[in-house]
């Protein structure tokens, strides 16, 4: 167990994992926390990276920062996506490393899994067959935290831990429209499509001044952000106030509130070590990462109607076909983690109602 007065490094504590990390450990009645904006620390830098755990020496380490994003985002912006992940996992886990860290949790996603893994996926899909293309250059930066993390403990008897979260939603997410995940974008989209089918400006530029589209903010003219929203698939189609959403609505995702995910990653830090995960009868030590999901699913189709029915938006969902619809299936298999002692608890109705209430406070 750790002790309650230990030294933590939180990675990223102001991104929906590691806020939500953050905001549970403190619950738990932890106090010792070390923290750093990107503005303090930049993860990609080597130099500071060292320097900072030369000084700090933490005692645990919660790896939860990443360069992160939806489809169109991973697809756009490949280059980044794989080096500035391999960056922040490269320094970091080797400085943990270096400077004694007791134990550490890397977090991954997914998406590491084959593009045809079985459903739902365990743990030892990974590496059986071709990735999915569109978030391929993310997916193998993931892949090499985890085999980082397998390694370093073969080597130098480390006590790296990794966990790969399903698609998760919840308080301070990102709800870029170009940039977010499928359930923060389709929930803004919708929100915004319900306030313009009102001609609620008042909503309209209050969203806009706290989470500016583009550079259009509040300050902009009507035209202006009629303009950005038509670009981003909130307009008016046939007469009717519509929002459009990628692909056919067919794909099934799998969706975990952020604050179950944390409370998972601090069950795996406190009970959870390497030889817990390690196998003992195999000369191959590989897939010791653990899945943390729900094993239940919903279509984009389901998850964007049930949102619409939340918010109260009477308009039209309209499904763009010519768009990619990703991977068609994504759930995880979390026998692993139930094994081991811990379930989910906030099903997907819970969850919408809960991020409808802390988006609009």
């Amino acid at each position: 167990m750790i002790e309650k007065d230990s030294k933590i490094y939180i990675a990223g504590h102001r991104g929906l994992v590691g806020s939500a990390i953050l905001k549970g450990l403190k619950e738990k009645g932890y106090s010792n926390f070390v923290t750093r904006t990107h503005r303090e620390l930049d993860l990609s830098d080597q130099n500071a990276v060292a320097g900072f755990f030369a000084e700090e020496k933490p005692d645990y380490v919660f790896l939860a920062a990443a360069k992160v994003g939806g489809i169109m985002a991973n697809n756009v912006y490949r280059g980044q996506f794989i080096y500035e992940n391999l960056m922040i996992q490269n320094n970091v886990i080797h400085q943990a490393y270096i400077n004694g860290v007791k134990k550490l949790l890397f977090l991954g996603s997914t998406c590491i899994y084959p593009r045809e893994a079985p459903q739902p996926m365990p743990e030892d899909s990974l590496l059986t067959s071709p990735l999915e293309y569109t978030n391929e250059p993310y997916a193998i930066a993931k892949i090499t935290g985890i085999k980082m993390c397998e390694s370093y403990n073969i080597q130098y008897g480390t006590n790296f831990i990794s966990v790969m979260p399903t698609n998760l939603y919840g308080p301070n997410d990102n709800f870029d429209l170009e940039k977010s995940h499928v359930l923060p974008a389709l929930f803004r989209k919708i929100y915004l499509g319900k306030c313009l089918s009102e001609a609620n400006w008042v909503a309209i530029r209050e969203d806009l001044k706290k989470r500016p589209v583009e550079s259009v903010d509040d300050k902009a003219s009507e035209e202006t952000i009629l303009n950005i929203l038509e670009k981003y698939g909130i307009k008016t189609r046939d007469g009717k106030y519509a929002v459009e959403i990628w692909g056919t609505g067919k794909p099934m995702r799998e969706f975990l509130w952020s604050e179950d995910m944390a409370d998972a990653c601090i069950f795996v830090m406190e009970n959870i070590d390497f030889s817990n995960v390690s196998p003992t009868d195999s000369k191959e030590i590989r897939n010791t990462h653990i899945n943390i999901g729900t094993g239940k699913e919903i279509s984009i189709r389901d998850l964007a109607e049930l949102i619409q029915s939340k918010v109260g938006f009477d308009g039209e969902l309209y499904f763009n076909t010519s768009k990619p619809d990703g991977t068609m299936r994504k759930l995880t298999d979390p026998s692993k983690l139930h094994g081991l002692g811990w379930k989910h608890g906030i099903e997907i109705e819970e969850g919408i109602d809960r991020i409808i209430k802390w988006y609009q406070s």
